[in-house]
């Protein structure tokens, strides 16, 4: 499996049997994500910044709701969350996607705001890659992105919707996320690739570089 981050929470996940792009983004965001082809299409939700769906090329199933999903090979579940901690009152609500493909599990947060219930915990839990949000404003900041981590038990780990060079949207960069998962160096990849094999046995942070392009 190959994950590519696109930027702000836009990632192309490629397996043998499917392609997926989670929230693809327009280039108002700063970010030129290309036009990626998909088979599926999952959207946290409906910003404009997260469900910029032109963007992406084929004919993708484009996910939009809660609900158990088997689509090429891979199964997903979307679960309904809230995209703060006020039950959805101040942004609205979330869904977070649990990807399955090739024996790995791949969760990706959308902008979460909140600690998940003990039921989600039980969907997301035991994630061998985690896309999570560290910016704050609208969704989780550093610290309380790093108690998520430390609760689903996240082996890989991927920062997501934070302030960059293309991008600031009133968000905190990466650095508080880092020093709370107590990284003190790490170099910024353009892709992860993984198979089941290759999760490691202790947590690890990820930075992928946004500035890859996709074809």
């Amino acid at each position: 499996m190959e994950i590519v981050w696109l930027g702000h929470s836009c990632f192309r996940i490629r397996g043998k049997e499917a392609v997926v792009v989670c929230d693809p983004c327009p280039p108002a965001t700063g970010y030129q994500i290309g036009k990626p082809t998909a088979d599926i299409i999952t959207i946290s939700h409906p910003h404009a910044d997260h469900s910029y769906v032109k963007a992406v090329a084929g004919k993708p199933t484009i996910l939009l709701n809660a609900g158990e999903y088997e689509i090429h090979g891979a199964f997903i579940t979307a679960i309904a969350t809230y995209h703060d901690a006020q039950h959805g009152a101040e942004h609205g609500r979330n869904l977070a996607f649990v990807i399955e493909m090739e024996e790995i599990k791949v969760v990706h947060l959308g902008d979460l705001g909140h600690t998940p219930t003990a039921e989600q915990v039980e969907d997301m839990v035991g994630c061998d890659v985690l896309l999570v949000p560290v910016g704050g404003k609208t969704s989780l900041d550093g610290a309380k992105a790093a108690e998520i981590v430390s609760l689903l038990e996240a082996k890989f780990v991927v920062p997501m919707h934070y302030k960059t060079e293309a991008h600031d949207g009133g968000l905190e960069t990466d650095e508080r996320f880092l020093k709370e998962m107590q990284v003190t160096s790490v170099e910024p990849q353009p892709k992860l690739q993984i198979n089941k094999n290759s999760i490691p046995s202790e947590t690890q942070v990820i930075m992928l570089d946004y500035k890859g392009k996709t074809a």
